[in-house]
């Protein structure tokens, strides 16, 4: 089938920007017409594709496609609520915040991670030692209100006794937030995935990470739109068992698929395979344990004022697309 892939994120990228909206709107209006079940896919730092091209399982999609590649699930969400891309992966709390501010989404598959994969971060030479020396400091977080990061924070601060209020909290984009901490303009950062690894390989100390904070819950969601069409939701039914597929290959593979993200992202190997050994990336069907675990860390961030309006998270999920 026809592929239109889009270039994933490269060294220079994770410090300079990566695909956004307008590319993929591009994507999306070169499969108007009927309806033949194409999808755009959207991707976060090229890691799905990573997945199935290290399994052999990228080039023959069975169904007409293309990629867009976000550098965060903020873009991620603001091109899923445009119309631009039909599906994408993201964290709990950022597609609980794209829900609460009523991007017409629903939760198709769930993953799971340690928490490893998320982390306070401050440069090798700070002088900052703990969490509990972050009141009065600027921190800067991951991309937006009501990511993983910004939970991670939150979380972080609330259980040495920091009030948000006391700590100046900043968003950026994280390609953004890179170049800013490796600048040395950032005091502390609050990130994940592929920028928390390269920052940790240049030096970076963790004050924090996600363990014991983070649900680790991972997402793939589609938009409404897009699961009213019986083609579209045929290909994503292929999409995710491909990708469950991908995923048990990577964690019999952990090696070859680190040196595979690694010759795809452009990151140096140290890092894809930090990145890599951090996740599990089991798909599994979005079921009521998951919609529980996840009503949990909607009414936290409710409790915290970081949403704009309650989220039933029963209702988001989306079943029979994929039973894991």
């Amino acid at each position: 089938m026809i592929s239109k892939p889009v270039s994933l994120i490269s060294r220079r990228a994770i410090l300079a920007g990566g695909t956004g909206l307008a590319l993929a709107t591009a994507l999306a209006g070169c499969g108007k017409g009927g309806d033949d079940g194409a999808l755009v896919l959207g991707d976060q730092a090229g890691l799905l594709q990573a997945k199935l091209k290290a399994a052999g399982l990228l080039d023959n999609l069975p169904f007409p496609h293309s990629w867009a590649n976000f550098g965060g699930a903020a873009p991620l969400f603001e091109a899923i609520a445009a119309g631009a891309v039909d599906t994408g992966p993201a964290g709990d709390t950022p597609t609980i915040m794209a829900a609460s501010q009523q991007v017409p989404i629903r939760i198709i598959a769930a993953a799971r991670s340690g928490g490893g994969n998320l982390a306070l971060l401050v440069p090798a030479n700070s002088p900052i030692q703990t969490v509990q020396e972050l009141r009065g400091r600027s921190v800067i977080v991951s991309s937006a209100r009501g990511s993983i990061a910004h939970h991670l924070l939150l979380a972080a601060l609330r259980e040495v006794g920091v009030a948000p209020a006391e700590v100046k909290m900043g968003f950026m984009l994280p390609n953004d937030a890179a170049a800013a901490f490796e600048g040395g303009n950032v005091e502390a950062w609050a990130t994940f995935g592929i920028y928390q690894a390269v920052a940790e390989e240049r030096g970076a100390r963790v004050l924090r990470n996600g363990i014991g904070i983070s649900s680790g819950i991972g997402l793939i969601t589609a938009s409404v739109k897009t699961l009213a069409s019986q083609a579209k939701r045929a290909s994503l039914t292929v999409f995710l068992e491909r990708l469950a597929t991908a995923n048990r290959w990577v964690l019999a593979n952990l090696d070859a698929y680190a040196a595979i993200y690694a010759q795809k992202t452009g990151v140096p190997l140290e890092v894809a395979q930090l990145v890599t050994r951090r996740e599990d990336p089991r798909l599994q069907a979005a079921d009521a344990g998951i919609a529980a675990e996840l009503q949990k860390v909607a009414d936290d961030f409710a409790a915290e004022g970081v949403l704009p309006a309650p989220v039933n998270i029963a209702a988001l999920i989306e079943p029979g697309l994929f039973k894991g």
